[in-house]
């Protein structure tokens, strides 16, 4: 029971502050803050959801696990309904910890969730990938840390694109995750280089959970996104004789 309605949270899978210049000045608003990202070079604004008892006066001291969504808007409060059910005290549900929600809206998707150029007859945007996820490690992990009561337990969840970053991501050592979830990662993007990285992954990152999930969309799908997916597994377990964290 307990993998199925994981598994519908991964196929469904969506107070403000304004920080300028350092991290940490601004003013709290509600839902919404922007961040002033010396990385990108640009304002990025995320939504951010608090569990129910964030505010409780009896419970000032308790901390929260961070949920980072990627194509923040679209998914926002679909994430926040399926999070907060499955984590209520009044449901008696207990599925998964009550947890800080918080949803990067898009400015660029392709050049935030691709780490590698793709060949275009128009000039791209295309593989900026590597600098979105400094921005989002180094500026707004350590923003979400000095605002909100938060505890060091991190989730990534991407889709199409934005689960191939989550895998890239997972597949980075000094990615400061500690769960993944891939919504039906385009790794048709660039499939050599997704065979290069699983050859160099390292043991810190096969410590850590991820779970793969394929929008079932029939056999031309199966072709596109499914036979890739399986692969990708495939190579992971040919490559490190040992029980992989992975769900797919």
């Amino acid at each position: 029971m307990k993998n199925l309605i994981f598994s519908i949270v991964c196929l469904l899978f969506g107070c403000s502050q304004t920080a300028n210049g350092q991290i940490g000045e601004g003013h709290i608003e509600e839902k919404k803050f922007v961040i002033e990202s010396n990385i990108l070079n640009e304002k990025r604004t995320c939504l951010i959801n608090l569990p129910d008892s964030y505010n409780d006066p009896s419970k000032t001291e308790e901390k929260y696990p961070v949920i980072i969504l990627l194509d923040g808007y679209t998914f926002f409060k679909t994430a926040i309904g399926v999070v907060h059910f499955m984590s209520s005290d009044r449901n008696r549900n207990y599925l998964m910890p009550k947890s800080i929600i918080v949803a990067i809206e898009n400015v660029d998707r392709e050049r935030d969730f691709t780490v590698t150029k793709l060949k275009t007859r128009r000039p791209n945007t295309m593989g900026g990938g590597k600098m979105f996820l400094d921005f989002i490690q180094k500026e707004l992990v350590p923003f979400l840390d000095e605002n909100y009561r938060t505890e060091p337990t991190r989730t990534l969840i991407g889709l199409s694109l934005g689960g191939l970053l989550t895998l890239n991501s997972y597949m980075d050592e000094n990615n400061i995750f500690d769960a993944f979830i891939s919504i039906d990662p385009s790794i048709w993007w660039n499939e050599e280089i997704m065979k290069s990285k699983v050859e160099s992954i390292t043991p810190k990152s096969l410590d850590k959970k991820m779970y793969i999930a394929t929008a079932n969309q029939g056999e031309v799908n199966y072709e596109r996104n499914k036979k890739r997916h399986d692969l990708f597994y495939e190579m992971l377990k040919k490559e490190f004789d040992t029980q992989l964290n992975i769900k797919i």
